[in-house]
């Protein structure tokens, strides 16, 4: 027996009760199709869906034949097409995977009946379905059309073989050719290394080439299966991708049963090259746990290679023993979406409405199509600089697909607005003790282009680089090459300016290579003196320091900094907070355990970047910066953003904190107590110097220890202090009062055309005294050495000259 009831939403529900040896005649099916047609035509009612519902219920227990029919791919073209509208929420076709076409005799059916009894649980809910009221179908067709033109929309979320939610057990195939190209190398947009045939090849290959291939995925779950989206094999050697294929969904594993396009097996369209992501979506929803992708046709020149993500519902399964157990989700009340430049304008505006007296709102520039630069600081005394308060800074988007990063930094401002307003102590005292800044997409023109095709679809590089085709890591000046190419020609290799070079000429002239966005943030940098920043990226788990470039251009080489050794703390800090890098458990992204360097790794050892916005930073100024890969998916679905969100969260507060390691302190003037501006710090053992700021004040990051720090001044007497960092993480005040030259002064006096004090003349005269004094030493030095020379040789000649008279 079997009750079919509809609820005041017209959602359908099937429960069953007693079930016997069900008999259907085979006129049942068209009757069926005709119902579901007037259903999706808009004519479906409540009573409707309960028919419906009963119909497929009744077909699949009787086990019904359907005669085999092959779509052409021509017919299937609607299925790819991103201009339909599919409403998820018609009925669910249920069609058995047998291809026999004749009506089942009474003991077929007896043997199907007891067959199906083992799945019926499974197999009631594949027929449940949810049917809307016909005034909201329709709003929400009008809604879904709107806005097809501008970006596809993803009604459901991918199961995460990208995102690595899937795990490798959950995939397998019919074969494999190796095990770099075995199933759980299927994932879309997973990379390979530069060699082919090693364990890490950028696809799914099957051994065979044949339409009896499959790449099964098992979403542990009752899921509703919506689509599949798929690519070709990533590889510099070869071109592999499918040109078309079938779906077919399974509860067991066992029994199979093809997606279908009304009577006949839909046939989606592929590939048409190896990289671009193309989605296939179903005509009809199907719910089941197990989906295989089975390709039909190839590249004719190639083999059967593929990486896939699959999009799926999770369905209500109350025999599910996980049932209770929720995706991981966040707490905190944040906007988890993915913003365009409008909704990132009007998120900042909220955030900075909600928290005046805390935040800013400011550009920097322009990109290339106009898009503005905006920057949030958040501070309690916005716009200004505090003395002794250190200035930090998160730049996200410089890759325009990798968009984890912008909306961390969107969801960082909420998070430190709200807090602050609650009176977390954590957060007040961040805000109070350091000037934020924070620039969610360096790259918006970029973003943008990602952001119409949408997650899953904009591939590994769309997006990434700026509207001219610049790459903007590695945009910035090469000061690196400068510095070591001068200190190979010095004589004295100590002398080389180590910090503060100049951006060589041909970098500033009008046509130059350089985008506006870059422009845009070299002058940003030089116009606060920033003490740390972070840039972040996606695509990898990892977090690389300077220097990003190596050596005469080495692929891959340690080039540590003056500082790595503090720069390797700020790495680990970030790496070993964040959740999903701290797992031993996880699994590489494409083809580097950077788990073996503890999540970390200098950046030239990984691969070289000339031109990098790190190395630019710790050059060019006093910013320490690190480059932080925040997942191997670089255009996670919204639905994912929570997760990233907690993963990430402690990483970007306790980084921010870093900045007050170290030791920090004033330069004064010690007679007009005024602070002195690029004084120059120097910490012994440290071949790195930085300079103070405007008003005189410096930080320089330090790990714990005992220092000894020198300051030098232009037109003042060096001074020497030795301060001690300790474990804690707080600054150590060192403050430096300099005494100008007798010299300066006299300039200083003159310039302002004032009288010279009788005690500076006397010290002027002392001085003038001592260095007469001094060169005089030297000179009778000289004469002293000179004539000693002089005797030692007369000496030799007469030695010489007495020897040849003995002989």
């Amino acid at each position: 027996m079997l009750k079919v009831y509809t609820n005041a939403a017209c959602q359908t529900k099937i429960k069953p009760a007693a079930i016997g040896k069900v008999t259907l005649n085979s006129a049942a099916l068209p009757l069926l199709q005709q119902l579901q047609t007037k259903s999706k035509m808009g004519k479906s009612s409540c009573l409707l869906a309960a028919v419906i519902s009963l119909g497929v219920f009744l077909l699949h227990r009787a086990g019904a034949r359907e005669p085999t029919n092959y779509a052409s791919p021509e017919s299937s073209s609607l299925f790819n097409r991103t201009d339909v509208s599919v409403n998820w929420t018609e009925s669910v076709t249920v069609e058995d995977q047998s291809r026999k076409p004749a009506t089942p005799t009474t003991a077929e059916a007896t043997l199907l009946s007891t067959s199906v009894k083992q799945l019926d649980s499974k197999d009631i809910r594949q027929g449940s379905e949810e049917v809307n009221a016909k005034e909201e179908d329709k709003e929400e067709k009008r809604h879904v059309n709107k806005k097809q033109d501008k970006k596809t929309k993803l009604d459901c979320p991918p199961l995460g073989l990208e995102s690595l939610r899937v795990d490798d057990s959950q995939i397998q195939a019919s074969s494999y050719q190796r095990t770099g190209l075995g199933p759980h190398r299927g994932r879309l947009n997973i990379q390979s290394g530069i060699e082919d045939g090693d364990l890490y090849d950028g696809a799914w290959c099957a051994q065979y080439k044949d339409r009896h291939q499959w790449l099964e995925v098992d979403a542990i779950h009752l899921t509703q299966f919506t689509g599949v989206i798929l690519q070709g094999r990533n590889s510099i050697w070869s071109w592999d991708w499918v040109l078309t294929y079938k779906v077919q969904l399974s509860n067991d594993s066992v029994s199979w049963r093809t997606c279908m396009n009304g009577t006949r097996e839909a046939i989606f369209k592929g590939n048409q090259d190896p990289e671009t992501p193309v989605l296939g979506l179903f005509p009809v929803p199907g719910v089941a746990r197990y989906i295989r992708i089975n390709p039909q046709t190839w590249y004719p020149n190639g083999t059967i290679c593929l990486r896939a993500e699959i999009l799926g519902c999770r369905v209500h399964d109350p025999t599910d023993i996980y049932e209770s157990e929720q995706d991981p989700g966040s707490m905190d009340a944040l906007d988890f979406r993915h913003h365009d430049y409008k909704e990132m304008r009007k998120l900042m505006k909220t955030v900075s409405e909600e928290c005046p007296n805390i935040t800013r709102i400011y550009t920097i520039g322009k990109s290339y199509q106009g898009l503005k630069l905006y920057v949030m600081e958040i501070s309690d005394n916005p716009g200004k600089h505090e003395l002794g308060e250190p200035e930090f800074r998160y730049v996200a988007g410089m890759h325009g697909n990798e968009v984890l990063g912008r909306e961390l930094v969107l969801n960082l401002m909420q998070y430190l607005c709200t807090e602050y307003k609650k009176g977390n102590q954590r957060i007040v005292r961040l805000v109070t003790e350091t000037r934020i800044h924070l620039l969610p997409s360096m790259n918006p023109d970029g973003y943008e282009f990602a952001y119409a095709k949408g997650s899953e679809l904009a591939g590994w590089a769309d997006g990434r680089y700026s509207v001219e085709g610049i790459d903007l890591n590695h945009n910035f000046p090469d000061l690196n090459n400068i510095m070591w190419d001068t200190q190979e020609t010095a004589a004295d290799p100590s002398k080389v300016p180590n910090h503060y070079i100049p951006i060589p000429e041909y970098y500033t002239q009008e046509d130059a290579t350089v985008a506006p966005v870059t422009r845009a943030v070299i002058s940003w940098m030089q116009d606060i003196p920033f003490v740390l920043s972070a840039n972040l990226h996606g695509g990898e788990l990892v977090v690389t320091y300077p220097y990003d470039c190596t050596r005469d251009w080495i692929p891959h080489e340690d080039t540590p900094t003056a500082d790595d050794a503090f720069f390797r703390w700020l790495a680990t800090v970030y790496a070993s907070t964040n959740l999903v890098m701290a797992n031993p458990q996880r699994r590489m992204c494409h083809y580097e355990d950077f788990q073996a360097h503890n999540n970390i790794i200098n950046g030239g050892a990984w691969h070289t970047v000339p031109g990098s916005m790190n190395d630019f930073s710790y050059l060019h100024t006093n910013c320490f910066e690190v480059t932080v890969e925040l997942s191997c998916d670089k255009f996670p679905h919204a639905s994912e953003l929570p997760v990233e969100w907690e993963n990430n969260k402690e990483s970007l507060l306790i980084y921010m904190e870093q900045v007050h390691r170290g030791i920090k302190g004033v330069v004064k003037d010690k007679m007009s107590r005024r602070g002195i501006a690029d004084a120059l710090i120097k910490v012994e053992d440290h071949e790195h110097d930085i300079r103070s700021a405007t008003d005189g004040d410096y930080w320089r990051l330090l790990n714990p220890g005992e220092y000894k720090v020198v300051v030098w001044a232009e037109g003042y007497f060096p001074s020497m202090r030795r301060c001690r960092v300790g474990s804690e993480p707080r600054p150590t005040i060192c403050d430096f009062a300099l005494t100008k030259t007798p010299l300066q002064r006299l300039k200083d006096i003159r310039a302002k055309g004032g009288k010279i004090p009788q005690e500076l003349q006397l010290r002027l005269r002392a001085l003038r005294l001592r260095k007469l004094r001094a060169s005089t030493k030297a000179l009778n030095r000289r004469r002293e050495s000179q004539r000693l020379q002089q005797e030692q040789t007369l000496l030799t000649r007469r030695a010489r000259a007495s020897g040849g008279r003995r002989e």
